[in-house]
């Protein structure tokens, strides 16, 4: 059972800077966002409804994620002969979402830039101990050049993070060419993170520690 509002930490852009430094990022909130938090959280919200406000959230992160990426300075010459000083992001850039909850985001990702790279990574947990692990993986070829956004919606514990990046790693990912785009996370998980990979950037539209965990199977139709 959710917390009554009175009883949650209300983080503000100072509190996380304090907390987690430069790693963890929180979309800068406004009424838009908080309505959309809230119909994600609502039982009652049907799932075509879900789905749209889900999208509509994920856009918003994954616009301030590639935000995130380097640029470079560019000119262009414009219909009327003028040069234009300009930015264009810089080369390899690619998606990797965790599959199956990351995949959702891999649609407002494309709407964004329309002929990126996705993979993916499949995390499952041991029913006995709990712990997560890899089962399976597949990236572009030079994944190891390219940065990273890492698609994941709801961060619990941080664990199925962990293990992705640590996967990212192996494959010669640098942890600071890897932004995680996140929707919803506590702040136990953001802690165990950055904790574990500093040098990671992390985007979430929310603190809070209670995650909405139904987030999959709500968006997916399966529950």
């Amino acid at each position: 059972m959710d917390l009554i509002d009175s009883d949650i930490r209300q983080w503000d852009a100072n509190d996380v800077k304090e907390q987690f430094g430069d790693s963890l990022m929180l979309l800068p909130s406004n009424d838009n966002i908080k309505e959309l938090q809230t119909i994600l959280r609502d039982k009652n919200t049907s799932r075509s409804d879900f789905k749209f406000y889900a999208d509509r959230l994920i856009r918003l992160v994954i616009e301030e994620s590639l935000n995130k990426l380097p640029f470079t300075d560019c000119e262009v010459v414009t219909p009327t002969g003028a040069l234009y000083k300009g930015l264009k992001y810089g080369s390899g850039n690619c998606g990797v979402s965790i599959v199956r909850s990351g995949e959702a985001m891999e649609q407002g990702l494309r709407d964004c830039c329309r002929s990126i790279r996705i993979g993916k990574i499949l995390v499952e947990s041991d029913n006995d101990t709990h712990e997560a692990h890899v089962v399976y993986a597949k990236f572009p070829e030079d994944i190891s050049r390219r940065q990273v956004l890492l698609m994941y919606p709801i961060m619990s514990t941080g664990n199925t993070v962990k293990q992705a990046v640590n996967v990212l790693s192996q494959h010669g990912v640098k942890e600071e060419h890897i932004i995680l785009s996140n929707l919803f996370c506590t702040p136990a998980a953001a802690q165990a993170v950055v904790d574990y990979v500093p040098r990671m950037k992390i985007l979430t539209s929310e603190l809070h520690p209670v995650a909405p965990n139904h987030f999959g199977q709500k968006y997916f139709g399966t529950d």
